[in-house]
């Protein structure tokens, strides 16, 4: 369930600190202020324990971590997490993790998402998750193999 914060995006500033996979990190806003939990709105990462998954992770490390970052807030989830869209030095993180073939566009309600632009370019040039033709949507992933549940421990924002 998504719960809109109000009529507009609520944006801030911060330093990525951590990155749990492939659409979710932690991000700090300042010194003395504990990370902050965000997932990355408008795409799907791989599951972890799905193909494609440690990629996508990987991309996202190397786009992010310890590097500043504008959020903008869109909702949060009954989990308290952000829902938000990332800007690194202007550039829209999702769309580079989407045409870089490591994300899909999210879909809803017939809507092919905010990136099926790059999803569909990231496609065509056979990129990173659609190298393989038989690849599947996390929540497809889900449906047939439940979730990861491979005893990883959980990061703890400190």
């Amino acid at each position: 369930m998504l719960l809109p914060l109000n009529a507009q995006a609520r944006v801030w500033l911060g330093e990525v600190t951590h990155v749990s996979d492939g659409d979710t990190l932690w991000i700090k806003a300042g010194r003395g202020v504990a990370p902050r939990k965000v997932r990355l709105l408008g795409l799907d990462a791989p599951e972890l324990c799905q193909p494609g998954g440690e990629a996508s992770r990987a991309a996202l490390q190397a786009l992010v971590v310890n590097k500043p970052v504008q959020v903008n807030v869109n909702f949060q989830d009954t989990y308290g997490r952000d829902l938000a869209r990332l800007q690194m030095d202007g550039r829209d993180v999702g769309a580079a993790l989407v045409g870089a073939g490591h994300a899909w566009s999210s879909r809803w309600r017939g809507s092919p998402g905010p990136y099926a632009v790059q999803e569909a370019l990231a496609k065509a040039a056979r990129l990173g998750l659609f190298a393989d033709p038989a690849a599947l949507l996390p929540r497809d992933f889900r449906k047939r193999h439940g979730p990861c549940q491979t005893g990883r421990q959980a990061f703890k924002p400190g």
